[in-house]
């Protein structure tokens, strides 16, 4: 089993004769498409939306697989001069089409019988969701030119700024007891289960940041105001407005689900303050502690294990899903651990085109790796439920982009749990639970709140670095309470987050909350149903490219605008609360 992910089914190399047919082509259909946008068919609106969509096909067919090897042989190696160069060529190009995008969105905005059109053409139909959302989106586009202006622009803005902070967090060394290691090594060692280790790795975490705040202040800074400017000049209101129109979720389902949060805090407050308690001190855990592991949970797996436990756990719940994750580890999908260079924490990038997904991780053998593990490959399988749409029917919005994946921690956590007989055993993957459930609450919550800050800042002027722990902070304490010692909250969390740091993504916080409770209602159902809830799980999952959020979840017979489905799914981990106060107090 090979320890790093394989590239090849993409392409073999930056010198190898596809990329360089495809880089080709891609030239050659911008210029096609660009061409046919600058003479749009006004007498024959059916047949000019329907050139222009599959002209859009083709162009994401042969440009997101461009876009994607480069964009994870960077992913692995910051310093790769290469992949840099390749992805801000294609981006370069890609960039050359958005007057043209421009141009078909507003001639589908003004298109009046658009309903009557697509039910003329079974092409458009396959389209229809995609063709009224372009219609809505039509209000907040720009003048082509300006849009292509605006996207050009953003290579060497957002773009640039966004490379900025991936680089100096992954580049940075930290002084950890007269090593130098890299800042991902370094934050791993919070699972530890020396209490000194801990603590020492996050006074080296902490003042690794000092190295590399300013430039990275600046990078916030400058995303930030640039995405104000965008929303100003697209008179689409507030970068949270703008966020939930692309996340096709509405803020009466936004609220409802912050409702539900803020009133159970006090329960995770309550979970916090109890681990402080069973380390041996009274009043709020220490930041350092937030993740050290508990009972006899402190095994250490390779990733051999980590494969068995997969695979043994899943296959009873969903066979398809169990083979998936057979494949994703014999074929090389994963790239797992930590070195110089390579980016940290971990994320899941579908590639249909080959129909596979590849995971980074930054594997350390805890038990939380494969819980990380188990989150990512939720993300590939959410990818093979809708590989089969097509091409322009493919991206789901940030909220249901982790509701598979939290679903899949909650199978494994579940299944973990029910199967332990030792109590001490039993605690430790109860803790581990509410550690992950913890983050997607407290911590996502502190997240939301600091970058509704973050813009209202940027209206008025630049925050610099201290300012900008000062709102961390802030926002910590009423995400945390006093469940965490106000002393030694994270000052620079703001810091090493990859969240904030896109021009075209928003708000990476709260649905990883939404995700979380998602999930967690969806479980429950599956806990009801047994076997007749897979299919409908699948058919959800397929529909999240194709709907609302609201509409996806409609298919679980869930109101998401109903803040009670929240404090439903809430009690599920106040339950767990309970039985780690039970656990504990043994």
């Amino acid at each position: 089993m090979n320890k790093e992910w394989d590239l090849s089914p993409m392409y073999t190399g930056f010198d190898d004769p596809k990329y360089a047919a495809d880089r080709a082509k891609l030239t050659d259909l911008i210029q096609q498409y660009n061409a046919f946008a600058g003479a749009l068919d006004e007498a024959d609106r059916g047949a000019t939306i329907h050139k222009g969509l599959a002209l859009q096909e083709e162009l994401m067919a042969v440009g997101m697989p461009l876009m994607e090897y480069a964009s994870l042989r960077y992913s692995v190696n910051t310093a790769d001069g290469e992949a840099i160069a390749a992805a801000s060529a294609v981006e370069s190009q890609l960039a050359d089409i958005s007057a043209a995008d421009a141009a078909l969105q507003a001639f589908i905005g003004r298109t009046e019988n658009l309903d009557e059109l697509i039910a003329a053409d079974p092409f458009l139909q396959d389209y229809s969701f995609l063709l009224h959302e372009k219609k809505q989106q039509a209000a907040y586009t720009l003048d082509e030119k300006v849009e292509e202006a605006l996207a050009k622009m953003n290579l060497s803005g957002g773009r640039a700024w966004e490379q900025l902070q991936s680089y100096m967090t992954s580049t940075v060394t930290a002084d950890y007891r007269g090593e130098k290691l890299p800042l991902s090594a370094v934050r791993n060692l919070a699972y530890d289960p020396d209490p000194q280790v801990r603590k020492d790795a996050y006074d080296a975490e902490v003042a690794c940041y000092e190295k590399i705040k300013d430039g990275v202040c600046f990078a916030l800074n400058s995303l930030k105001q640039q995405v104000n400017t965008e929303c100003e000049l697209r008179k689409g209101g507030s970068p949270l407005e703008m966020t939930l129109r692309q996340s096709r979720l509405q803020k009466a389902t936004l609220d409802a689900m912050l409702q539900a949060l803020e009133e159970y805090l006090p329960v995770f407050w309550t979970y916090l303050k109890a681990k402080a308690k069973a380390l041996g001190y009274e009043g709020g855990l220490k930041w350092w502690d937030l993740f050290a592991p508990m009972g006899k949970n402190t095994a250490s797996y390779t990733v051999e294990d980590a494969k068995d436990y997969l695979l043994a756990h899943f296959r009873p719940f969903a066979p398809d899903m169990a083979d998936m994750m057979e494949r994703a580890f014999d074929e090389s999908w994963i790239d797992f651990y930590p070195r110089a260079g390579k980016t940290g924490g971990a994320f899941c990038a579908n590639t249909p085109w080959i129909k596979q997904s590849r995971v980074l991780t930054n594997f350390d053998g805890a038990f939380g790796d494969i819980v990380t593990l188990a989150h990512e490959l939720g993300h590939a399988y959410h990818g093979m439920m809708i590989e089969d749409h097509k091409p322009l029917n493919m991206d789901y919005t940030m909220p249901v982009a982790e509701t598979a994946s939290t679903f899949n921690e909650t199978v494994i956590m579940n299944a973990a749990i029910a199967e332990a007989t030792d109590p001490e055993v039993k605690l430790g993957l109860v803790e581990s639970q509410l550690q992950d459930t913890t983050q997607i609450m407290c911590d996502i919550l502190s997240r939301y709140l600091f970058e509704t800050a973050v813009f209202e800042r940027a209206q008025t002027g630049f925050a610099f670095p201290d300012e900008l722990c000062k709102m961390m902070h802030e926002a910590q304490l009423r995400g945390y309470g006093d469940g965490v010692d106000p002393e030694t909250l994270h000052p620079f969390m703001w810091v090493c987050k990859s969240h904030y740091y896109s021009s075209g993504l928003s708000f990476y916080n709260f649905p990883y909350a939404f995700g979380g409770l998602f999930a967690a209602g969806l479980y429950a159902q599956y806990r009801k149903e047994g076997e007749a809830f897979l299919p409908k799980y699948r058919k959800l999952l397929k529909a999240t490219s194709v709907a609302s959020c609201e509409d996806v979840a409609k298919l679980a017979d869930i109101d998401l605008t109903d803040v009670n489905f929240w404090r439903s799914s809430l009690e599920i981990f106040k339950e767990r609360v309970d039985l780690f106060l039970a656990l504990v107090e043994k």
